[in-house]
C-alpha cells in the first residue's frame, strides 16, 4: 500500500522551477517530521528539506537553501517542495519521506530518518544546462 506518492518532476533548463508533491494517505494521527530526500545516479542519498508538521518548523540543506522551500497543506495531506533557481547538479531522483518517531528538535537531519521512515516511490528531477 503506498501511503506516500510523489508527483510533479520533469524536465527543465538551468534557472527554472518545477513543485513537486507529496500525497499524504498516512493514517497517523500524530506530528511527523516529513522530508524531501534526492539521489543522483553513482552518489548517495541525501536529505534536502525538512518540516515538522506539529508547528510548520522547517530546515534546509546548504545545497538548496534560498532556492527551494517546503511546504505543507494541512488540508489536502500534501507536502510540497517548490524548487527555484533550479541548477544542472539538482538533478535526481527526489523522493518524500515521513517518520512520526522523529521529534521537531531532530527534525532538520537525514541521519534522523531510519527504520520507522514510510518513503515514497520517487519522481524524477532532471535540468539541462
Amino acid at each position: 500500500q503506498v501511503q506516500l506518492l510523489e508527483s510533479g518532476g520533469g524536465s527543465v533548463q538551468a534557472g527554472g522551477s518545477l513543485r513537486l508533491s507529496c500525497a499524504d494517505s498516512r493514517t497517523t494521527l500524530v506530528s511527523s517530521c516529513m522530508g524531501w530526500f534526492r539521489q543522483a545516479p553513482g552518489k548517495e542519498r541525501e536529505g534536502v528539506a525538512y518540516l515538522y508538521t506539529g508547528g510548520g518548523t522547517t530546515a534546509y540543506a546548504d545545497s538548496v537553501k534560498g532556492r527551494f522551500t517546503i511546504s505543507r497543506d494541512n488540508a489536502k495531506k500534501t507536502l510540497y517542495l517548490q524548487m527555484n533557481s533550479l541548477r544542472p547538479e539538482d538533478t535526481a531522483m527526489y523522493y518524500c519521506a515521513a517518520d512520526p518517531r522523529v521529534l521537531s528538535y531532530n527534525c532538520n537531519s537525514a541521519s534522523a530518518f531510519g527504520t520507522t521512515t514510510s518513503w515514497g516511490q520517487g519522481t524524477q528531477v532532471t535540468v539541462s544546462s
